[in-house]
């Protein structure tokens, strides 16, 4: 295929990061999809298409019980129940981090990223409730995200380090075999992994794992290495599906709007 024409122009999708958006982008154009599965490109797993993680990790990625929202809204915002992602079902705080987790629990229904429409960070973006988009060169990879119109390259050449923190974080990839290996870091601390709080700081580094499982499936872990909030490294891992209906196409989420008034309502003049 050589080096993706698109790539140009997806550039768009990465514009600079700030107050926690982009430069609203286009909607990234539908990639190609093999009939009858993904097959291969240029020696490699072609992971081209939309892709969705089915999981309730994004309420929280430990396992839960079902839990109530705010008492005004009755079921709607529910929490339902989830069997957790994280392996051994068990975050490695240190003692004061595990403090800040809890207070983040109890303010989540205003603190969470997530409800500002800041952009999601890496591994939320993954597994939140949205199908993203892979467009795959051989120097670059694009992932764009509806979310907050956030997206990302995965860099397969050597680019050297980061040139300042972003939301999104800063994504060097390679081939392990048939594995995409990726290395993300230079995110900033003000995103969380869930709705239930459970944060990072700056120091943060993913290595993410992209691993074929059938030509619709992916299996996908991350690792995550935090010396200033964790004791230790720890890990989560997930199926993502390739969405493979008639009509499937990457739809943008720009929430913006939606969240004027809960960051400056109370700017407002009475």
């Amino acid at each position: 295929m050589g080096k993706l024409p698109l790539v140009a122009v997806l550039l768009a999708l990465t514009a600079i990061q700030t107050n926690g958006q982009t430069a609203a982008p286009r909607p990234a154009p539908a990639a190609p999809r093999p009939s009858g599965g993904g097959g291969r490109l240029a020696g490699h797993p072609n992971f081209n298409g939309l892709w969705q993680a089915v999981t309730e990790a994004n309420w929280d990625i430990l396992a839960h019980n079902a839990r109530p929202g705010p008492p005004q809204f009755g079921a709607l915002f529910a929490e339902p129940a989830g069997v957790g992602i994280v392996e051994g079902n068990e975050i490695p705080y240190q003692p004061w981090a595990a403090e800040k987790q809890k207070e983040n629990f109890k303010k989540r229904w205003t603190d969470d990223p997530e409800a500002k429409c800041y952009m999601p960070g890496v591994p939320r973006a993954t597994y939140m409730p949205f199908p993203f988009q892979i467009i795959q060169g051989n120097s670059e990879i694009v992932i764009a995200y509806p979310f907050a119109s956030a997206s990302r390259i995965l860099h397969m050449t050597d680019v050297g380090e980061s040139p300042a923190d972003a939301w999104m974080g800063w994504s060097r990839a390679r081939w392990d075999g048939d594995t995409l290996v990726v290395n993300v870091t230079n995110q900033i601390e003000d995103t969380w992994f869930d709705r239930a709080g459970n944060f990072h700081s700056e120091q943060l580094n993913v290595v993410e794992r992209y691993s074929p499982a059938g030509d619709n499936m992916i299996q996908y872990e991350a690792t995550m290495t935090d010396p200033k909030v964790f004791t230790r490294p720890w890990k989560i891992s997930l199926p993502l599906y390739r969405r493979l209906e008639k009509n499937a196409q990457f739809l943008e989420f720009k929430c913006v709007p939606f969240s004027e008034d809960l960051i400056y309502g109370h700017l407002r003049k009475k």
